[in-house]
């Protein structure tokens, strides 16, 4: 698994997530419910990984919708 994008910001994580299930690429949403630690307070960050096999192609989808800025350095 490689790591997109990492963001506090859940309407982000939202069309993240509606991005690549509209392009079929399977993603997890790690830290989504840290918040019961933190207290709702949004300053953990969520995670967005795809598997190694969609990461070009879940990049491209992200460049090509505007959000290349939210990416991770892919390592």
């Amino acid at each position: 698994m490689r790591e997109l994008v990492r963001t506090n910001d859940i309407v982000l994580v939202s069309a993240v997530g509606a991005l690549l299930d509209g392009a079929h690429i399977h993603h997890l949403v790690l830290d989504q419910n840290m918040s019961i630690i933190e207290g709702s307070l949004g300053v953990l960050p969520r995670r967005i990984l795809v598997r190694d096999d969609d990461n070009a192609a879940a990049r491209q989808l992200l460049r090509d919708a505007g959000l290349a800025h939210e990416l991770r350095p892919d390592e």
